[in-house]
């Protein structure tokens, strides 16, 4: 099984503000906001939603086709992801743009004021898994990223029954009930965190139960609590691995999503599925930035066995066989 991760690729410029964003803000003059803050660092890091999960795929053995487009300022994002093993032919570059930007101000309170350049990520339709040769016999991770793109990929899916997970997360806001629906129509998979589930419920009418069933597969993430996979109305409650030190929880999610990927495409036990996502979780907290973190398949499964036991099925990891 091919697995084409879609998704946004970004970098994430991060500046820290040695102060209270609060302190300099009048109340009564908000109408006519005009600040500016001057910052202590700015750190540029390799980021993205479908470059994320990516990476994770890419740490725990599997070799994930990216599909995304890009700017001309890549080059040095592309060769690290492919140094770690992702496979970089879906990813085209836009000429004349830049890579979609995030850029993020935090005070020392952790409020955070954040600007997004989509970029090139703003042409993200104009190439999908169907145009490199996804079959039913591969998966398609549909990750936040242009609306449109999402839109198509999952109508190419849903129509050629291209097995998909579906991840609107970030993007619900902006997406309405006919939108979402269309997104879960032919899903596989619909992931999400609890907060994202119940809004998905609100959007489109039903129970947050009703939701988790509605969709062969669901995977919710539950923070510290760990997560619940559902698999055609049985639930595996899921416990959270444990971190030897919390330094940032940015690309938590897409960690899991990369985690859960990766067990699923061995064919493991969904216990043991969960259990990996949540441990590929937890190396991306522990890191400041989303693709910061590393890991050998032996220093994974002994970390595995420290957090839940042992499971002689992850020899799978190492093996690239399934289970």
């Amino acid at each position: 099984m091919r697995v084409f991760v879609t998704g946004s690729i970004a970098y994430d410029y991060i500046m820290v503000f040695p102060g209270k964003f609060q302190d300099h803000i009048l109340a009564d003059k908000v109408h006519v906001l005009s600040v500016s803050f001057l910052v202590d660092s700015l750190t540029r890091r390799r980021g993205g939603t479908g470059a994320n999960i990516a990476y994770n795929l890419a740490l725990l053995g599997e070799k994930p086709i990216l599909v995304g487009t890009v700017g001309e300022d890549f080059e040095d994002y592309r060769g690290r992801l492919k140094e770690k093993g992702v496979d970089d032919g879906g990813v085209r570059v836009i000429k004349d743009e830049h890579t979609a930007s995030c850029f993020v101000n935090t005070d020392l309170a952790d409020n955070q004021i954040i600007a997004f350049y989509p970029g090139a990520m703003s042409k993200a339709s104009t190439i999908s898994p169907k145009d490199l040769g996804a079959t039913k016999d591969d998966l398609v991770v549909i990750a936040p990223n242009d609306p449109a793109a999402m839109g198509r990929y999952a109508a190419e899916c849903t129509v050629a029954g291209v097995p998909y997970l579906y991840d609107p997360s970030m993007q619900l806001p902006r997406m309405d009930k006919s939108e979402l629906q269309e997104g879960c129509k032919g899903a596989k998979i619909l992931a999400g965190n609890d907060y994202e589930f119940g809004m998905m419920a609100e959007k489109l009418g039903i129970s947050e139960e009703e939701l988790r069933k509605s969709v062969p597969i669901t995977v919710m993430t539950l923070g510290e609590k760990g997560a619940l996979i559902t698999v055609e109305g049985k639930e595996y409650q899921i416990p959270s691995a444990k971190p030897n030190k919390v330094a940032d929880p940015t690309g938590a999610g897409d960690a899991f999503r990369g985690g859960f990927v990766a067990g699923m495409a061995r064919k493991l036990p969904w216990e043991v599925v969960g259990r990996m996502a949540s441990l590929t979780a937890v190396y991306a907290i522990e890191h400041p930035g989303p693709q910061e973190h590393a890991y050998s398949l032996d220093d994974f499964i002994a970390r595995y066995r420290t957090n839940f036991g042992s499971s002689d099925q992850l020899e799978a990891l190492k093996t690239g066989a399934s289970a």
